[in-house]
């Protein structure tokens, strides 16, 4: 990619802010005020990889300059340097655009934070609920790849295997910023091990991806608005779940949104986290409906987290996987149904960062 000119405004304009801020910091009487110091050296800190790279950008396109000066030299020896440098420096030049252009994306909020992933059968009866199952599965391998920890909150089996629903939470560096891509409805195509005749069949699952809240952007729930029931939570577990009614139902009147949490230890436990889960699906309602209201004058790469909205089909016959917001096509499904998703979603992160550079660059021309 090449850095546009109001891009290139932009990065020197940020050099001298960070110019400014090092003067700053070095003031006696800034030092002295704790939270302004904090601030700007925070600032600090974030504009740091962005000058680093800037500064770097310059002196590559300096050297550049002058090894294209050379290539007209009198001395044939000294012109082959210069284009064997010309040519490096050029593929160095891309590779530092490309990377001031991300380091300029400005960062979603959400990305470090820890999620709720739900995933529940749609169209297809048994065939959908398998696979749900296959889907949590393959969820479940991956985030065992990145390390991360995966705590079912609740469960509904299906009847013959799998699931018609079950919600997890994912907790992790970095959840949020590489499964935010996987709300929306995804297709399977296979034959059943039921089907006699060999004929294909068609499925669906939706899945959601809500990034857990924190303290400070709790929603104030009122709590006459929350019904909470209690109940003896299903499946193993021993005497204590059997006997205690240690499972928690929240229904929000308001909304008509209903939340359960079961684990085995304790009510409270349950009640703390389905509140979380609660306040999660009241902020993503909430950014849903933005989303909406801003869907004709801009589309969202990924879409707009709508449930009834196919964003990918998994074709066993052919071992396809189509994510087809990308147009992206692999022959790996094997792979990718193990849990190696970063096939799918290396891409699916370039293309929203490519669309990124481009809304920000317009933002810059805008302005």
């Amino acid at each position: 990619m090449t850095l546009s000119a109001s891009m290139i405004v932009k990065l020197a304009d940020l050099a001298d802010r960070q110019e400014e801020v090092a003067a700053l910091l070095a003031d006696a009487e800034v030092a002295t005020d704790r939270e302004r110091f904090a601030a700007l050296s925070r600032e600090y800190a974030e504009l740091e990889p962005v000058i680093a790279s800037y500064r770097q950008l310059k002196k590559a396109n300096a050297d550049l300059a002058e090894a294209e000066s050379l290539e007209s030299d009198a001395d044939q020896a000294i012109r082959e340097l210069a284009r064997e440098d010309a040519a490096q420096l050029r593929a160095t030049l891309h590779t530092l655009e490309a990377n001031l252009g991300t380091l300029l994306i400005p960062k979603d909020p959400n990305d470090e934070r820890n999620v709720f992933l739900e995933i529940r059968a749609g169209t297809g009866g048994d065939e959908a609920a398998l696979f749900a199952g296959d889907l949590f599965r393959m969820y479940a391998r991956y985030a065992e790849e990145e390390r991360w920890r995966v705590e079912i909150l609740s469960e509904r089996p299906g009847e013959h295997g799998g699931f018609k629903e079950i919600i997890t939470r994912v907790e992790g560096k970095g959840v949020y910023s590489r499964l935010k891509f996987e709300s929306g409805a995804h297709r399977v195509q296979r034959v059943p091990e039921t089907e006699s005749q060999g004929r294909i069949h068609t499925s669906a699952c939706t899945v959601a991806v809500l990034p857990e809240q924190d303290a400070i952007e709790e929603l104030d729930i009122d709590k006459a608005d929350i019904r909470v029931d209690t109940f003896r939570a299903s499946g193993a577990g021993g005497q204590h779940v059997n006997k205690t009614d240690s499972a928690v139902r929240l229904t929000h009147l308001p909304s008509g949104i209903v939340v359960e949490c079961q684990d085995e230890r304790s009510q409270l436990k349950n009640r703390a986290r389905a509140m979380s889960l609660l306040q999660a699906r009241l902020i993503g309602q909430a950014r849903s409906e933005r989303q909406a209201e801003q869907s004709e004058t801009r589309r969202s790469l990924v879409g707009s987290g709508d449930r009834s909205e196919r964003i990918r089909t998994y074709n066993f016959p052919q071992s396809r996987v189509t994510d087809h917001r990308i147009g992206l096509t692999l022959y790996k499904l094997d792979e990718i149904i193990a849990g190696s998703l970063d096939h799918l979603i290396g891409p699916l992160t370039q293309e929203h960062q490519a669309e990124e550079l481009k809304n920000l660059d317009g933002d810059h021309a805008d302005g």
